[in-house]
C-alpha cells in the first residue's frame, strides 16, 4: 500500500506538470524570454545539524582514542562479502575480521583480564592479610624516611584519586548529556514530522502553480496571434522595403526632377524676356551716355592744348575709351523653350509624387494585408491554445492527487501517532539506564569518598610525636577508611570493567563501522553495491520501486539530492522512468501549431508599387524635348558680361581722369556722367546679372537633366518593374523564411513553459529535503545522542576504573602510617649493637 501510494503521487507530479518537445526541434533564433516567477515553496523548520558544545571536546578525544584503537579503513568488500552470503563467509573471511577489529579485540582480552584477575587478586589478597601478611600484620617499623614516604604515598594518592574523579565526572557528563538529548528526540521528530506534512500540503499548491502559468504562455501566443501583422507582416515589409525602398526612392526622386525641370523652363524663358528687354533700354542708354559725353569732349577746354595739355590728352583717352561703352551679350539670338515647358506642363498633369506615394501605401500596408489573409489561420490557432491548456487541466484532473496525498498524510499521522506511543517506554528505559549509569558512578563515589575522607582524617590527625601504638582515632579511622576503600575498589572494580568492556565493544563499533562511514558517505558505497540486496537487482531502489534495477538511482544520490533541498521528481529519477507522452503528448499539440502556421499563404501581388500611368507619365517626361535645347548658345551669352567693360570700373577710372582736370564746367558735366553710368550699373545691370546668373543655373540643370535622359528613364522603370517582380514572383521564399521564423517564436514559447516546468519539476517542486532531514535525524540521535554519549562513559568510567589498580595499592601502603599500630619496635640506646626490639 505504501510503495503503491508513493508511486502513484510520483505519477501525478509528471502527469500534472511535464510536457515533451518536439523530436526535431527548429533550429532558429530563440524567442522572447517568458517569466513565469518563482514556484511557491514552504519552508521546512528542520535543523538537521548538531552542537554538542563543550562536551564537544570529550567527544572528540573519544574519536582521536578510537582511531588509535582501530586505524584500518573501513573494510567495505568485507561487509559486502559478509552480506551477500548472509555472514556464511565469516568462517572464511575471519582473519580478515580479526584484523580488523585487533584493536577492539586486544581492549577487550585486557578488560577481561582485569575483570577476571582482580577479583582473584582480591581474594587473595584479603585471605593474606587474614594471615596478617600482605600488610595485614599490625605493626609498622621505624624507619628515617618514614615521613616522607608516607607524604609521597600521599600525594601519589590524592593525584590518582584526582583523575579517577576526572573520569567519574565524564561518564557523570555523558550519562547527564544523553538524557538532556533523549528529551530532544521528540522535537527532531515532530519537526521531521511538520516537515512531512509540509510536504504533502505544499505540493498540490505548487502542481497548481505549474499549471496555471501556462497561461503566461497562453497569453503571450494569444498576443503575438493577434499581432501578427507588426510581427509578421512587419518582418516582411522590413526585408522587403530594404529592395523596394531604394526604387521608389528613385522614382520619387524622378518626380523631384520634373518639378525642378518645369522651374528651370520657367525661369529660363523668363530670364530670357528680362534679359532681352534689359538688353534694349541698356543699348539705349549707353547710346545716350555715349553721346553726352561726346557733346560734352567737344568742349573748348579739350581742344586748348597750348593752355592746358594736360586737359586735353585727357579729353583724347576718354574718347578713345568711348567705343567700352556698349553691350557684350546678345540675347536677342536665343530661342524661347516654349515647346519644351508645353511638354513638360502635359508631363505634370500627372502627379507622379501621388502615384509614388500609393506605391509606398501599398508596401506599408503588408502588415494588414497578413492580417487579412491569417485570420482564419489566427482563429484557429487560438482555439487550438485554448484546447491545449483545457487538456492540461483534464489530465491533471484524472489523477486522485488529494486523495492521494490524504492518503500520505494518514500515514504520517499513524507513524508519527506510533512514534508517540513510545515515548514512555523510551523514557523509562532511559531511566532505567540513567539509573543504571549513576549506581556505576556511585561505586566509583564510594572509591573516591573513602579515599578522600582517608587521605583527610589521616592528614589531620596524624601526630609525628605519636609511636604507632599511640596514634589518635581521628588517624586510625582515616587508615580504616583507605582499607575500607580497597575493599570496595576490589569488590566493584570487576563489574566496572566488565560494563565498560562491553559498552566499548558495542559503541567503539557502531563508531567505527557506522558513525564513521556515514560521515564519509563510505555506508552507501556498501548499500549500492550491485546485487547486494537481490541477486536480481544491480540496484535495489529502482529495482523494488520501479522494477527497473538499472536505472542509475543509487541511496547516495538519493540522500545527496534531497540534501540540496531539489524535488522528487529530480532525486527519484522519474524522468527516466515515466513515458509522459502517455499523458501529455506535447509533441501532437505544437505540431498541430506549427502545421496551422505552415498553412499560412501570404500573396501580396496585390502590392502594385507603380501604376501604368507612372510609367507611360516617366517615358512622356523622357521625350520632352530636354535634349533639342542648344545649350552651347545659352552657355555662351551667359557667360559673357553684360557690357564689354564694368560700368563702375569704367566710372571710376573717367572720375579719376575727371580729378587731374582743372576746376570749371568740363570738370563737373563730366562728374555728372560718372554718376549716371553708377546709376545705370546699379538699376540696370545689376538686375541683368541676377537674371544671367539664374539662367546659367537653368541652363546647367536642365543640360544635366537632359543628359542621357531617357536611359535614366529606362533604368528607373526596369528598377521599379525588378522590385515589383520581386514582390510579385520571387517573394514567396521570404515569406516562407519569415513564417517559420514567427511560428518558431510561438512554438517556444510553448519549450520555454515546458522547460520551466521540467526544471522546475527537478528543482522546487516537492523538495525532498524532509527525507535526507529524517536521515540525518536517525544519524544525529543514533551517533550524536546515543553513540558519542556512550563512548563518553566508557572512557571516563574505564578510565576511573584502570585507575583503581594504583589507588588499592597506594591505599594499603598509606594506611599503614595512619592506623594504630598493636607493636612498634623501640630503640635501646645502651645497645651496642644498635638493635630493636618489639614492645605490647
Amino acid at each position: 500500500m505504501w510503495k503503491t501510494g508513493i508511486l502513484l503521487l510520483l505519477w501525478v507530479f509528471l502527469a500534472s506538470g511535464e510536457l515533451q518537445q518536439e523530436t526535431e526541434p527548429r533550429r532558429l533564433p530563440p524567442p522572447g524570454k517568458l517569466d513565469f516567477g518563482y514556484v511557491p515553496a514552504g519552508v521546512y523548520e528542520t535543523l538537521a545539524h548538531y552542537e554538542p558544545g563543550p562536551i564537544g571536546i570529550l567527544f572528540h578525544m573519544v574519536h582521536v582514542f578510537l582511531h588509535v584503537v582501530q586505524p584500518n579503513p573501513f573494510p567495505q568488500d568485507l561487509i559486502v562479502k559478509l552480506a551477500k552470503d548472509k555472514f556464511g563467509a565469516i568462517q572464511t573471511e575471519y582473519q580478515k575480521a580479526i584484523y580488523y577489529e585487533i584493536g577492539f579485540l586486544v581492549c577487550a582480552a585486557v578488560g577481561l583480564l582485569f575483570a577476571v584477575l582482580v577479583p582473584i587478586a582480591g581474594l587473595f589478597f584479603c585471605m593474606c592479610r587474614c594471615c596478617d601478611n600482605c600488610g595485614g600484620e599490625m605493626h609498622q617499623r621505624q624507619r628515617k624516611n618514614a615521613d616522607c614516604r608516607r607524604g609521597l604515598l600521599g600525594t601519589l594518592l590524592f593525584a590518582t584519586s584526582l583523575v579517577i574523579t576526572i573520569g567519574v565526572l565524564c561518564a557523570y557528563a555523558a550519562n547527564q548529556n544523553l538524557s538532556s538529548q533523549v528529551k530532544n528526540i521528540r522535537r527532531l521528530v515532530n519537526s521531521n514530522m511538520r516537515d512531512l506534512h509540509t510536504f504533502a500540503n505544499d505540493t498540490p499548491m505548487q502542481i497548481d502553480y505549474l499549471i496555471s502559468q501556462y497561461a503566461t504562455a497562453k497569453n503571450k501566443v494569444i498576443y503575438d496571434l493577434d499581432n501578427i501583422g507588426p510581427l509578421l507582416g512587419g518582418r516582411i515589409h522590413d526585408q522587403l522595403d530594404k529592395e523596394v525602398h531604394p526604387a521608389l526612392d528613385r522614382v520619387l526622386n524622378m518626380a523631384g526632377a520634373m518639378r525642378e525641370t518645369k522651374e528651370a523652363l520657367e525661369n529660363v524663358n523668363a530670364g530670357l524676356e528680362v534679359l532681352q528687354v534689359g538688353t534694349g533700354k541698356l543699348n539705349f542708354n549707353l547710346s545716350l551716355v555715349r553721346t553726352s559725353i561726346n557733346r560734352t569732349l567737344n568742349d573748348p577746354g579739350c581742344h586748348d592744348e597750348e593752355s592746358d595739355a594736360t586737359s586735353a590728352q585727357l579729353c583724347r583717352n576718354i574718347r578713345q575709351s568711348l567705343f567700352q561703352l556698349q553691350i557684350s551679350a546678345n540675347f536677342t539670338r536665343l530661342p524661347y523653350v516654349n515647346a519644351q515647358l508645353e511638354k513638360v506642363n502635359h508631363v505634370m498633369k500627372t502627379d507622379l509624387s501621388a502615384i509614388v506615394q500609393r506605391g509606398y501605401s501599398s508596401l506599408n500596408n503588408t502588415p494588414h494585408t497578413v492580417i487579412e489573409q491569417t485570420r482564419s489561420v489566427v482563429e484557429s490557432v487560438q482555439s487550438l491554445v485554448d484546447d491545449i491548456g483545457k487538456n492540461i487541466s483534464s489530465y491533471s484532473k484524472v489523477f486522485p492527487v488529494q486523495s492521494s496525498l490524504s492518503n500520505f498524510t494518514i500515514f504520517i499521522s499513524h507513524a508519527h501517532a506510533k512514534i508517540e506511543d513510545y515515548y514512555p517506554e523510551i523514557d523509562r528505559m532511559d531511566f532505567y539506564r540513567w539509573i543504571g549509569c549513576i549506581a556505576l558512578c556511585c561505586m566509583v563515589v564510594l572509591v573516591l569518598a573513602f579515599n578522600y575522607l582517608g587521605l583527610l582524617c589521616g592528614t589531620l590527625g596524624y601526630d609525628k610525636h605519636a609511636s604507632p601504638t599511640t596514634r589518635g582515632c581521628i588517624s586510625n579511622t582515616g587508615g580504616t577508611m583507605l582499607v575500607a576503600g580497597v575493599g570496595f575498589s576490589i569488590i566493584f572494580s570487576w563489574v566496572l570493567m566488565g560494563v565498560v568492556t562491553t559498552i566499548f565493544l558495542a559503541g567503539g563499533n557502531m563508531e567505527k563501522l557506522v558513525c564513521d562511514p556515514f560521515h564519509t558517505k563510505e555506508v552507501f558505497k556498501v548499500v549500492d553495491t550491485p546485487y547486494l540486496v537481490n541477486p536480481d537487482w544491480r540496484n535495489f531502489i529502482p529495482g523494488y520501486m520501479y522494477n527497473d534495477s538499472d536505472l542509475e538511482l543509487t541511496a547516495e544520490s538519493l540522500y545527496s539530492t534531497c540534501k540540496e533541498n531539489k524535488g522528487i521528481y529530480s532525486a527519484m529519477r522519474l524522468d527516466k522512468v515515466f513515458n509522459i507522452s502517455l499523458f501529455l503528448n506535447t509533441t501532437v499539440f505544437t505540431k498541430d501549431v506549427v502545421s496551422h502556421l505552415d498553412s499560412v499563404k501570404i500573396d501580396l501581388r496585390g502590392i502594385i508599387l507603380l501604376e501604368t500611368e507612372g510609367k507611360q507619365n516617366l517615358l512622356d517626361f523622357s521625350e520632352a524635348g530636354l535634349s533639342e535645347i542648344n545649350y552651347a548658345d545659352y552657355l555662351e551669352e551667359v557667360n559673357k558680361g553684360v557690357t564689354m567693360i564694368d560700368l563702375l570700373t569704367f566710372a571710376r577710372e573717367l572720375e579719376a581722369q575727371t580729378d587731374l582736370m582743372p576746376r570749371g564746367g568740363l570738370q563737373t558735366a563730366l562728374k555728372g556722367h560718372v554718376g549716371t553710368l553708377r546709376q545705370i550699373h546699379s538699376q540696370q545691370i545689376i538686375p541683368m546679372e541676377q537674371a544671367m546668373s539664374a539662367l546659367n543655373q537653368s541652363i546647367r540643370f536642365l543640360e544635366r537633366t537632359a543628359s542621357d535622359l531617357p536611359n535614366k528613364v529606362l533604368a528607373v522603370i526596369d528598377a521599379i518593374e525588378a522590385a515589383q517582380y520581386l514582390i510579385s514572383q520571387n517573394a514567396t521564399h521570404l515569406i516562407n523564411r519569415e513564417t517559420e521564423k514567427y511560428t518558431a517564436t510561438i512554438v517556444g514559447y510553448f519549450h520555454q513553459y515546458i522547460e520551466w516546468v521540467k526544471t522546475s519539476l527537478m528543482m522546487d517542486v516537492a523538495p525532498c529535503k524532509p527525507f535526507s532531514n529524517m536521515v540525518d535525524t536517525a544519524e544525529i540521535i543514533a551517533c550524536s545522542f546515543l553513540v558519542d554519549s556512550m563512548n563518553t562513559f566508557w572512557m571516563g568510567m574505564g578510565c576511573s576504573t584502570l585507575f583503581l589498580l594504583p589507588s588499592i595499592i597506594l591505599a594499603v601502603k598509606l594506611a599503614k602510617y595512619y592506623r594504630r599500630m598493636d607493636t612498634e619496635d623501640v630503640y635501646d640506646d645502651s645497645s651496642v649493637s644498635g638493635t630493636w626490639h618489639f614492645t605490647l
